[in-house]
């Protein structure tokens, strides 16, 4: 039997996707109230401010078990009150199963909290390239000026759990303390 899935381009200067079956989605700084440590900070933003790109690549489809996907993220600079710019943060339906993270530009964190709640981060820098262990809940940070790009790979029907961290977000966030992002308790 003859398998064929459709190729796409991925551009490693910027991370992006060029191809048939890639699915864009656009989020703003609204589109994570309840996220956010300081609601009232929002409320003073524009809500239409934008705050992050998604393309994924799901050749095989999301429900084909053990299929890998492919995506990247665009994370603009920012903040809410002192806390980044950050993604929603999920994790994983399937728990045991992981991800990949590389960073192709821009400066940041890879959030990271595991089963116990206990919140650490990883620097992401240009080649900078993060295992994301299963049992682990993840988001990332911009901690800099210019957008952050990074590329991920995962195993295509891991599913993602984001109702979790709506309602109990990270038991840490990473706010700017003296030009500094320091993790804090929520």
């Amino acid at each position: 039997m003859n398998i064929s899935t459709p190729t796409i381009l991925t551009h490693l200067t910027d991370g992006k996707l060029d191809g048939a079956g890639v699915v864009r989605v656009a989020k703003t700084v609204s589109d994570l109230a309840g996220y956010w440590a300081d609601a009232d900070a929002l409320a003073r933003l524009d809500p239409t401010t934008p705050l992050y790109t998604t393309e994924s690549w799901l050749p095989l489809g999301e429900a084909t078990e053990g299929a890998l996907a492919w995506g990247n993220t665009t994370l603009l600079p920012g903040r809410v009150g002192d806390e980044y710019f950050m993604t929603r943060g999920h994790w994983h339906r399937k728990r045991h199963l992981g991800e990949l993270v590389i960073c192709v530009a821009g400066a940041g964190a890879l959030v990271l909290m595991n089963d116990a709640r206990e919140t650490r981060t990883e620097t992401l820098a240009p080649g900078s390239t993060h295992h994301v262990p299963g049992h682990t809940a993840h988001r990332t940070v911009n901690t800099g000026d210019a957008p952050l790009v990074f590329l991920c790979a995962w195993v295509a029907d891991c599913g993602h759990d984001y109702a979790d961290i709506y309602e109990r977000g990270f038991s840490r966030v990473l706010v700017e303390m003296g030009s500094v992002p320091t993790l804090m308790s929520r």
